[in-house]
């Protein structure tokens, strides 16, 4: 009779010495797949080719610079001395030829012209006295000589209606009443001067516009006294404003007055015109100023203020230029590149050097033949040396949108 406890242990010892064998003898592992280089060529793109077209591309200068008003006027006091009494405009404002900016407190001024013309009116008086004594004193010479005159008949304040022109008068007479004369002729014309000055002072107390423009900056306080020739305002005439583009010596000489600009201020267009070239360059920048013409209904249609940064393209005409659609040629490594594609699909990648940009065309000028058929778009998913299948042999570019090729089918490369 076996025992069980005995079985058990017989089993035990038996499936311990029969595992190990078990394991070593069991289902062998999968053979490895075959190497990649058996399983055939890879899976290819599909892409389109264009070639080398002779376009029409515009001839552009780029220049940069800042828009500054077309002249700006400095409006200085012309009085000395006098305070200010009302400051009648500000920054931003927008005044007319003769208008009143400021007015001085014209007191002592004023004051002095009503003494003026108190002295103007004493000094016409006496002229007018001397002018009759010397005529008659010219009448008298003038007539035959005869005994020396009554100092009764002589010319005189109740006997000058009455003075008698039979007699005659010696000659030291007669130079006095001319002498008369002329001195109180030039005391009137020096107190008829003197009061012209004052009035013109007086109408100085008020400070007016030179001219229609916008007040660009004011330093006039109310109270100050300020000497004469000192600024109060600054104007900019008639509201222009100009773009003065930095231009270096080379692209000078292509530039003429009239020519037309396509200027951005922000993100404002502005079609302007070429007003004049400066004739000399600045010596430190080697550069010249280019003063373009910006429209007042432009200026104020953008909001464009005297100070902004603005870039702008000069229109030197037209050429016929090599160009390719800009979706293929990529950036890579600071470089522009392209990738050509040969007789057996396979892709090249090629540097070429670019020019001018219109629209979606851009200009190759050196690097490729005109007879390379070059991968429209999508080369940013391809590698140099990949091969691809071409449907469409100088086709022109389809739309980015259209164009690009999935993430899948790079996968599937």
């Amino acid at each position: 009779m076996i025992n069980p406890p005995s079985m058990t242990r017989s089993l035990r010892a038996l499936a311990w010495c029969v595992a190990p064998w078990l394991v070593a003898c069991g289902p062998s592992s999968p053979a490895p797949s075959a190497p990649a280089a058996d399983r055939g060529p890879p899976s290819a793109l599909t892409v389109n080719t264009v070639r080398l077209q002779t376009s029409s591309v515009p001839i552009r200068l780029t220049a940069n610079g800042n828009v500054s008003a077309w002249q700006e006027a400095l409006v200085g006091s012309q009085s000395n001395g006098l305070p200010l009494k009302d400051v009648l405009v500000n920054v931003g404002d927008v005044v007319q030829r003769g208008q009143a900016l400021a007015r001085f407190d014209a007191a002592t001024v004023q004051a002095e012209v009503a003494q003026l013309n108190a002295a103007v009116a004493e000094a016409e008086a006496l002229h007018s006295e001397a002018v009759a004594n010397a005529q008659r004193a010219r009448a008298l010479g003038a007539s035959a000589p005869g005994p020396d005159p009554d100092p009764s008949t002589l010319p005189g304040k109740d006997a000058a209606l009455s003075w008698p022109v039979s007699g005659a008068l010696s000659a030291q007479q007669l130079d006095q009443y001319l002498t008369a004369e002329r001195t109180t002729q030039a005391r009137l014309m020096a107190q008829r001067a003197a009061l012209q000055a004052q009035s013109l002072r007086l109408a100085q107390a008020q400070v007016l516009a030179p001219d229609d423009g916008v007040i660009s900056a004011r330093q006039a306080t109310v109270g100050a006294v300020v000497p004469a020739g000192q600024e109060l305002f600054r104007l900019i005439r008639q509201g222009r404003l100009e773009w003065r583009a930095e231009v270096g010596a080379a692209d000078l000489a292509r530039l003429q007055p009239g020519m037309s600009v396509d200027v951005q201020v922000e993100a404002s267009h502005l079609s302007a015109t070429v007003r004049q070239v400066a004739p000399t360059l600045d010596p430190a920048t080697r550069q010249a100023l280019v003063y373009v013409d910006l429209p007042e209904p432009e200026v104020r249609r953008t909001g464009v203020k005297a100070g902004m940064f603005a870039r702008g393209e000069f229109d030197l005409g037209v050429s016929q230029a090599h160009t390719l659609p800009q979706t293929a040629v990529m950036l890579r490594d600071g470089f522009s590149t392209v990738f050509r594609v040969d007789a057996q699909g396979k892709v090249a990648q090629t540097k070429v050097r670019v020019g001018r940009r219109e629209g979606d065309r851009i200009e190759i000028i050196d690097g490729l033949p005109l007879d390379a058929d070059v991968v429209a778009s999508g080369g940013g998913f391809l590698a140099d040396g990949d091969r691809v299948k071409v449907v469409s042999v100088g086709a022109a570019a389809p739309s980015p949108a259209a164009s690009a090729v999935p993430p899948a089918a790079v996968t599937g490369r």
